[in-house]
């Protein structure tokens, strides 16, 4: 019996990020992860496969599959267990259950803080989480902000 395919251990070591904005919406954050400057240093950093939860989004990104990068959008699932075991990187909103459930799991975590909301607990959490070694955290304000994020942390964030 022979062993995995080429295709399929090819599969299997393609370093994932997936990035989720829980059960509401944060366009920002979805336009910010999908364009061309994050997709650029996502593929710099050795990473292959972007899986994307939007939620109730309004932007819509077009998934796409090459031989050197894949896009996969979704809205909901019952459940992001699979996807946030299977993700090298998780990119998230800064909700709590969000958070501890990608912690749960030891995966390096880029905490994204949505600055329109009021009275910002996110930013809090993010803070606090982020001054105990957790995770990394940044805004969309400027349109590279994740992406400079990622770049900075380079070094922790290759796994």
């Amino acid at each position: 019996m022979s062993g995995p395919s080429r295709a399929s251990r090819e599969a299997v070591a393609m370093k994932s990020v997936f990035v989720t904005v829980g059960t509401t919406s944060f366009d920002e954050l979805v336009a910010c992860v999908s364009s061309r400057a994050t997709l650029q240093i996502l593929r710099r950093l050795g990473y292959r496969k972007l899986v994307l939860q939007i939620g109730k989004g309004r932007v819509v990104p077009d998934s796409f599959a090459s031989t050197t990068f894949s896009l996969i959008v979704y809205r909901y699932k019952n459940s992001l267990k699979e996807d946030i075991k299977r993700a090298d990187l998780i990119i998230s909103h800064a909700g709590a259950g969000s958070c501890l459930e990608a912690l749960e799991e030891g995966k390096p975590l880029v905490v994204v803080v949505n600055e329109k909301l009021m009275d910002n607990h996110q930013l809090e959490l993010a803070r606090q989480l982020h001054k105990e070694g957790y995770l990394f955290y940044c805004s969309c304000r400027r349109k590279s902000g994740v992406a400079t994020k990622l770049f900075e942390n380079c070094p922790e964030l290759i796994i």
